[in-house]
């Protein structure tokens, strides 16, 4: 068993995806795919492509979905030794149509596949106890009881100077905003660094506003980033604010832009980067995954982060 750096938990899943522009999934047309997703999948294959020691504690099916996700996590260096191969389930599958405008519509199957029976007995206490770092999301507390309960496991576990990042990306299609609220409190509470996109802080802190919410956070000591999409991010810290504009690129494939933005900026944390330049480097991480079609296509190297940055 080998001792991740960095530590991710949470729904192994394939994304399956339309060929066009607004084509409802309730009606026939093309797909492409399958391509290895799930959110702090495509967080922990970001922070292994930068050149960090990462690791995963999963589920998947004993079936060629399985074998794409873990194929792609052997090619980037990610430890898989703790990912459960469950031989009565499938692996999960999310089905998605892109819209006009930049909306997207999912038809997930997890919750009753591999993923959904994550359970805290997948969660090895020496496995957990050696990192620097772990990373949640709110929608891996969702996606079935004993996955919430796995992922509590592994914040339990996390040794006290460790720090833990947590990124609420809420999904509606699971549970209602007051349901949410309720499950992510433990972690909104363990969490040294919390990420939010916009509209979350609110709706998880229940003030009027983003920027309210952000600074409530922050005022318990925590690093906030608000992400902001395509206009960069909003660092809240207790003694200061600091925007940090995007990078405009050509985008093909939005999903998992916050993914690997988070990645970047737990890499620049652990790097002991400046909290200005952390943003940044995370935006430039964030904007090169959008560039690929594909959720984890575009996760960037470090040699290409850096000569990004430094050709704007």
């Amino acid at each position: 068993m080998s001792n991740p750096e960095v530590i991710s938990v949470g729904n192994m899943l394939v994304e399956i995806m339309r060929t066009e522009l607004d084509r409802p999934l309730n009606l026939p047309a093309n797909f492409t795919g399958p391509f290895p997703s799930g959110d702090t999948p495509i967080y922990i294959d970001t922070i292994a492509r930068l050149g960090h020691s990462a690791g995963f504690i999963g589920a998947v099916g004993p079936d060629d979905f399985g074998r794409c996700l873990l194929e792609r996590f052997e090619r980037d260096g990610v430890d898989s030794s703790q990912v459960a191969i469950l031989p009565d389930q499938t692996t999960g599958v999310a089905f998605i149509a892109y819209f006009t405008g930049g909306s997207r519509k999912f038809i997930y199957h997890w919750r009753h596949a591999a993923a959904g029976r994550l359970s805290p007995e997948h969660v090895h206490p020496e496995y957990i106890q050696s990192a620097r770092w772990l990373h949640l999301t709110g929608c891996n507390l969702a996606a079935s009881p004993s996955a919430k309960e796995a992922c509590y496991r592994a914040m339990h576990l996390l040794s006290p100077g460790a720090r833990l990042s947590f990124d609420a990306n809420i999904r509606p299609e699971l549970l209602t905003i007051d349901q949410i609220r309720g499950l992510v409190q433990p972690a909104v509470e363990r969490a040294d660094v919390i990420l939010p996109s916009l509209t979350e802080a609110a709706m998880l802190t229940g003030l009027d506003t983003d920027e309210q919410g952000c600074r409530l956070w922050a005022s318990q000591g925590k690093t906030v980033v608000l992400k902001m999409g395509s206009k960069g991010c909003r660092i809240y810290s207790r003694d200061r604010v600091i925007d940090v504009p995007g990078f405009a690129v050509q985008e093909v494939d939005p999903t998992g832009a916050g993914d690997s933005f988070c990645a970047g900026f737990t890499v620049a944390l652990l790097e002991n980067m400046p909290l200005e330049e952390a943003g940044r480097f995370a935006n430039a991480v964030g904007a090169l995954a959008v560039t690929k079609l594909g959720p984890m296509e575009g996760a960037p190297s470090r040699q290409q982060v850096m000569d990004f940055i430094s050709n704007r």
